[in-house]
């Protein structure tokens, strides 16, 4: 259901809309004049658009995708922002996936003060503290990839091997949708730190704090990097250790079967139905058997032993 909510000061306004609707852009349209190729963008709900960061005569446009994790499923997957800003207005258009975005727009429009420090001030400001707590809120996530990893290592050795399996396919899947995700964010970063437009350039000063967004990133790539690194050495690891012990269950599976051999062997040539057969008939003829087939299976015992095969 479309939502949308206005905060306004003498300098800023935010306009925040959730699940946008053609009543919406159309409203857009009209009051700002947006480039309509960029208003279909931002109005594509069904098909997933790609990052970037456009700079029109007037405004700026940009696409971001964030990662947010879905308990249910434990899956990270990709939210879109839409982004307009113009000398006096940002407009946010989003699908309420990511908290630290609804947390802060509620906390401007329910308090005075944090309203005037946000707002009173030239739209590159506002748009860095929004992206500041986007990323903000990604290190907690990466803190939870790395509390899985290192489960998933003590239960390695712990002797849970098996169990580990799925547990380190949903780990990997994780850090590659995150990867994926974050992939060119560094670019649009540093595009947008270098723009000179007036109306968004308020202060020198912003710019290095857009290089800090931009440390920041770098930073988050660099632990995925590790991450990815680590979980790859465990999965050999972890496939190693079933290996092994699936081979160790081959190999006894196989020994059993080669020392009970000689007792088949000869259940099946004493029990053949022709004349003369030795020890039959004789005294005693079953213990006889018997213990013939015992030494027998003792002798490949013994043999394995001498080998060092069991």
């Amino acid at each position: 259901m479309s939502q949308s909510q206005i905060i306004k000061s003498n300098q800023l306004s935010w306009l925040n809309i959730v699940n946008g609707s053609e009543k919406d852009i159309d409203y857009l349209r009209k009051k700002f004049k947006f480039n309509e190729l960029d208003l279909e963008d931002s109005s594509a709900h069904k098909h997933a658009q790609r990052p970037k960061l456009l700079i029109r005569p007037n405004y700026f446009f940009m696409v971001i995708i964030f990662p947010f994790y879905n308990r249910k499923t434990r899956e990270i997957k990709p939210s879109e922002i839409d982004i307009f800003i113009t000398n006096d207005h940002i407009i946010t258009i989003h699908y309420n996936q990511l908290a630290p975005l609804k947390d802060f727009f509620s906390l401007c429009a329910e308090n005075n003060s944090e309203r005037e420090t946000y707002l009173n001030s030239m739209p590159d400001m506002l748009l860095y503290e929004i992206l500041e707590r986007l990323y903000d809120a990604l290190f907690p996530m990466l803190d939870h990839l790395s509390i899985d990893i290192n489960n998933i290592e003590k239960n390695i050795f712990a002797g849970r091997e098996r169990q580990m399996v799925t547990e380190i396919l949903v780990v990997k899947r994780n850090i590659v949708y995150f990867k994926k995700i974050m992939q060119v964010h560094r670019t649009i970063l540093l595009k947008l730190a270098s723009t000179n437009m007036t109306f968004f350039r308020g202060q020198e000063k912003s710019e290095l704090f857009y290089h800090d967004l931009i440390d920041q990133v770098e930073n988050i790539w660099d632990t995925l990097i590790n991450y990815q690194q680590t979980i790859d050495a465990l999965e050999d690891t972890n496939s190693a250790l079933v290996t092994f012990k699936l081979n160790d269950i081959m190999r006894t599976l196989t020994i059993f079967s080669v020392i009970v051999f000689p007792l088949t062997l000869m259940a099946a040539v004493f029990g053949m139905n022709v004349s003369h057969m030795p020890f039959a008939g004789s005294e005693f003829d079953f213990w006889k058997i018997i213990m013939v087939m015992a030494l027998a299976s003792l002798g490949m015992f013994l043999y394995f032993r001498h080998k060092k095969w069991i």
